[in-house]
């Protein structure tokens, strides 16, 4: 897919930064300004998400080939790729079948197994809304708390709201698209062989997505991977232990 949306920070050997589900570069303009000041990093937005095309193809396949196509188009031989949850699979999945195109790879908090569907009633109340109901933020905000009553994930999901043309809510989210290929989402990584360039997983704490049991897995398609625990983060381990995190993305790339 062409014309994927991203941003450009600073200069450099290229560090490509991937968003998870229901994300979009939006989550990563913090970070990727302060990694800009020692990389050229491109922060994504992967299909479906953000301000990138729509397509009712999703799955890792063609986000790996998405970002094989960024690449060309911007003229990048290699690059360090850095992934979060489902942007940590298409990380792992296009290390996997493009070795050549990647220097080091950093994958946080997921592992390459299959996980059980725990976005179901995020789907069920995104697809209950009718936007153009409401007149404000708060006012969908509100609607949605019965079904997600945190507050953080909540104004997460808010920001894939924008308006029309018209002045109306609309979802920037292909929803339709991303519920349609759920499951594929959720599987593991097909058996292939490994990649042997260095890769670091980093762990939050406080989340259960990556666990000991991952470990063995993990080096067997990457054999030459260290994994680090921020003790202090949940899932959204760059928001909630940034100095932490970017000290030990900083380490591993230079």
């Amino acid at each position: 897919m062409r014309n994927l949306n991203f941003q450009r920070h600073g200069s450099g050997l290229p560090l490509i930064i991937l968003h998870g589900l229901f994300g979009s570069l939006d989550n990563w303009q913090t970070v990727g300004r302060i990694l800009g000041e020692n990389f050229q990093v491109f922060t994504i937005d992967q299909r479906n998400h953000g301000r990138s095309p729509h397509s009712d193809e999703f799955n890792y396949a063609v986000m790996a080939d998405d970002l094989r196509d960024f690449m060309a188009e911007h003229q990048l031989p290699r690059a360090h790729v850095l992934g979060h949850s489902m942007g940590g699979k298409t990380a792992m999945h296009f290390a996997l079948r493009h070795p050549q195109l990647v220097e080091k790879l950093i994958v946080v908090d997921i592992a390459p197994r299959a996980y059980a569907p725990a976005h179901l009633h995020i789907f069920a109340a995104l697809a209950s809304l009718d936007l153009t109901a409401y007149r404000d933020r708060n006012q969908i905000a509100g609607a949605l708390t019965p079904a997600i009553p945190d507050a953080p994930t909540r104004q997460f999901l808010l920001k894939n709201i924008s308006r029309d043309d018209t002045g109306a809510f609309r979802w920037k989210l292909n929803l339709p698209a991303i519920r349609a290929n759920y499951d594929s989402l959720n599987a593991a990584l097909e058996p292939g062989p490994a990649f042997v360039g260095p890769v670091l997983f980093l762990k939050g704490g406080r989340s259960d997505y990556l666990s000991e049991a991952d470990v063995p897995l993990i080096h067997q398609l990457f054999p030459c991977t260290t994994v680090k625990t921020i003790s202090e983060a949940g899932h959204w381990v760059h928001a909630d232990a940034p100095d932490q995190f970017i000290k030990h993305v900083l380490r591993f790339l230079q």
